[in-house]
């Protein structure tokens, strides 16, 4: 269970913290990409630090997983803070043909100074960055128009930086998706674990499992319980979110010997079903909240 004890891979963030640093001079610009159900908790607070003053664009990705409600807020949240954002997603490929051009906007004094120097069409550098298993793979794939990363749905695939041309005006330096040294508090840890950013073999599961549930029946009652056929979510106001993991665990038929719930197996199901939103889109934090 991720908390502010634990030290989640310190020596892959001073590896990647000194990549970003050397190559900073070779880019025009960093593309950060964040995981829209979850915008804050994705976001590694040393990039920007490490960044400074170059400019940035800020992708949230797996966009069609997340709550579009919740979307608009966020979007609305970072327009307020001055950012430049978009929401893409690398599976159904929506907006991710406009990246370029907002690239190229941004970058409108850099384009202009090339094309009076007749280098018109030019291509333009881009750092990409993000946390692991955030979409940074198959981003670059869809971009590239062809398979030039390594995809797979875990984290920690990407672990060397790689230089990738594209077919959008876009040369792209690919760095080790990574997580930082700590957290600072056990929401951004349990978000991190709930999508898949923490490998599933160093979290407790089970404990995962009941986190992701005591939010669904707080901000998704509706979702939740048409899913798992568990009628009026106000029947189950006395029962603890573990106890009502059981109820689901039961509801699915998921027993071991003596009538018990087989944890193993119904955390599984819930945490895979809410990667793959056959709960619905969801979003677990919004702008200003109070976790």
């Amino acid at each position: 269970m991720p908390s502010t004890q634990i030290q989640w891979f310190p020596g892959h963030m001073a590896k990647t913290r000194r990549l970003i640093t050397e190559n900073l001079g070779a880019v025009d610009i960093v593309i950060e990409i964040l995981d829209a159900r979850i915008p804050e908790s994705s976001r590694n607070p040393e990039i920007r630090r490490l960044c400074k003053d170059k400019p940035m664009l800020t992708l949230l990705s797996k966009s069609s997983l997340a709550d579009p409600a919740a979307s608009d807020k966020w979007r609305a949240y970072y327009a307020k803070q001055g950012m430049h954002c978009m929401f893409i997603d690398s599976v159904t490929g929506a907006a991710v043909k406009d990246i370029g051009k907002a690239v190229r906007e941004i970058l409108s004094e850099k384009v202009e100074r090339y094309e009076s120097k007749g280098m018109a069409g030019r291509p333009l550098k881009a750092m990409i960055v993000g946390i692991p298993n955030v979409g940074k793979s198959s981003l670059i794939n869809k971009l590239a128009g062809q398979k030039k990363a390594r995809v797979e749905d875990r984290p920690g695939v990407t672990t060397s930086k790689q230089w990738v041309s594209t077919n959008v005006g876009l040369e792209l330096l690919d760095m080790p998706g990574v997580l930082w040294p700590k957290f600072e508090d056990d929401f951004v840890g349990e978000s991190l674990a709930i999508t898949g950013a923490i490998k599933d073999q160093v979290i407790d599961l089970d404990r995962i499992c009941t986190v992701l549930v005591g939010r669904l029946r707080k901000k998704y009652p509706e979702l939740l319980c048409e899913r798992y056929k568990l009628g009026d979510i106000s029947q189950y106001e006395g029962l603890e979110d573990w106890e009502l993991v059981e109820v689901i665990g039961k509801k699915r038929g998921f027993l071991i010997s003596g009538g018990e719930i087989n944890w193993e197996r119904t955390s599984n199901i819930l945490l895979d079903e809410f990667r793959a939103a056959k709960i619905g889109r969801i979003t677990l934090e919004l702008p200003g909240e109070e976790h």
